[in-house]
């Protein structure tokens, strides 16, 4: 199961990092047709619906891999046991507030699927395609969330703790710059 959802998490993370590269690569299109005197108004419908997508991709690879940010202040300053009391908390309201989300998003994407929903930019295609970015990124962040608190739950160390500091016992400190 770990090895599936590691693997789930860095496809996830791929899949926003593609989006990131199919933004730049519209972009520089629209920048290069624009001098040809050519119409590329939809390019930033499109762009915009990519942007959505990246963001909620990638956030369970960055969630996983200690690149939320996060407030140590109090966390640095308690004793192991209070530390462990308060990442279950922490990771408890999480997993129910991204719950919360998900249902909502793949609620809402499913209504518009129902109800024939069309964007209302230059193009015209059904809206629950850009939407589903949305919907099945928040079901990738809280089963991320999930899968932390079980962790917690069952005595291990929070695993975006054990990369940030893996990184800085590499000497990597650029995440937190």
């Amino acid at each position: 199961m770990r090895r599936f959802l590691d693997r789930l998490y860095l496809a996830s993370g791929a899949l926003g990092a593609v989006f990131v590269l199919l933004i730049c690569v519209l972009m520089i299109g629209q920048s290069i047709l624009r001098e040809f005197q050519v119409r590329t108004g939809a390019v930033n419908d499109v762009v915009s619906w990519f942007c959505a997508a990246a963001s909620f991709f990638a956030m369970a690879h960055a969630f996983k891999h200690g690149d939320f940010v996060r407030v140590n202040l109090l966390l640095e300053n308690v004793s192991p046991r209070v530390r462990r009391v308060l990442e279950i908390v922490c990771l408890s309201i999480g997993a129910v507030a991204v719950g919360y989300l998900a249902w909502w998003a793949n609620k809402f994407t499913y209504d518009s699927w129902a109800f024939g929903e069309v964007a209302q930019g230059l193009l015209p295609i059904p809206i629950w395609i850009p939407q589903a970015s949305f919907a099945l990124g928040s079901i990738l962040l809280f089963i991320a969330l999930v899968d932390e608190l079980v962790i917690v739950l069952r005595g291990g160390r929070p695993s975006f703790v054990v990369a940030v500091e893996e990184r800085h016992a590499q000497g990597d400190f650029s995440s937190d710059v």
